[in-house]
């Protein structure tokens, strides 16, 4: 695996620094956001009922889903590629009972269990349906990842209006201090702005990077499902590598090339 990555935390900062700067332009303080109600309204409110459409037992993958979403790891391609064609190496070598040793080095428990499918002999048919329920079970878990922010996305603004209305309630019982209702009623969309605003620079953008690492995550282990099989088969290290190599982008293949000739 690769370093964690960061883009995500660093880029809503970003579209944070952007909607400050914007009122600064406009002669406004962001200070006036921050208001206790309509943040406690719209967060706390927001988790809450996210949380109530969950069953007790997923609360506790909660944590490591939000690590997920600010900074997950990203698959090293090269690297898998490199280890399967070593195995290749290896199976053609000392023969696929020789793996069983090599197994014991790998760190991606998927790779390693695939490793001592081969090594027991698995019918190549068999071997391929069982690493694609464990890839297809692995693909459910994540959806329940993506599907929490999501959900928070459509709270938000909901919350928001709901503080919006809370507000108003509380100025129309004191239309008898006109001074007053200026910011009584900017404060009372406040909760509104926060409820957008989390909804498209938070929860959206967070639901769709744990879409798009799911994405990665699942191709990536297809391609490993691929090596293996060419191992068990036989296949030459260089024609596994040349299988694999169909899993990679244009921009991922040259980079290798690249690489090589260096």
């Amino acid at each position: 695996m690769k370093k964690a990555d960061r883009l995500t935390p660093m880029a809503i900062g970003g579209a944070l620094g952007a909607v400050f700067l914007s009122m600064i332009l406009d002669g406004a303080s962001p200070v006036v956001l921050f208001k206790p109600a309509p943040l406690m309204l719209v967060f706390g409110g927001t988790f809450a009922v996210a949380f109530a459409g969950l069953m007790k037992k997923d609360i506790k993958s909660v944590k490591l889903i939000i690590k997920q979403a600010l900074g997950p790891p990203e698959p090293d391609v090269d690297e898998d590629i490199a280890r399967l064609v070593k195995l290749a190496e290896v199976a053609r070598k000392d023969g696929l009972l020789a793996l069983e040793k090599a197994a014991e080095s790998v760190d991606d428990p998927f790779l390693a269990r695939g490793i001592q499918l081969t090594v027991d002999g698995i019918d190549s048919e068999e071997m391929y349906e069982i690493l694609e329920s464990e890839i297809a079970a692995i693909k459910d878990r994540h959806k329940m990842g993506a599907k929490l922010f999501a959900d928070m996305a459509g709270f938000a603004p909901t919350l928001g209006i709901i503080g919006t209305v809370i507000g108003l309630i509380h100025v129309l019982g004191s239309l008898s201090n006109p001074n007053a209702l200026g910011p009584a009623i900017g404060s009372a969309f406040t909760a509104t702005l926060w409820g957008v605003l989390t909804a498209n620079l938070f929860w959206l953008p967070l639901s769709n990077k744990l879409k798009r690492a799911s994405e990665l995550e699942i191709h990536n282990k297809r391609m490993i499902v691929t090596g293996l099989l060419a191992v068990q088969a036989g296949s030459s290290p260089r024609m596994v590598q040349t299988r694999l190599h169909a899993y990679l982008s244009a921009t991922e293949r040259a980079g290798g090339e690249t690489k090589a000739a260096a």
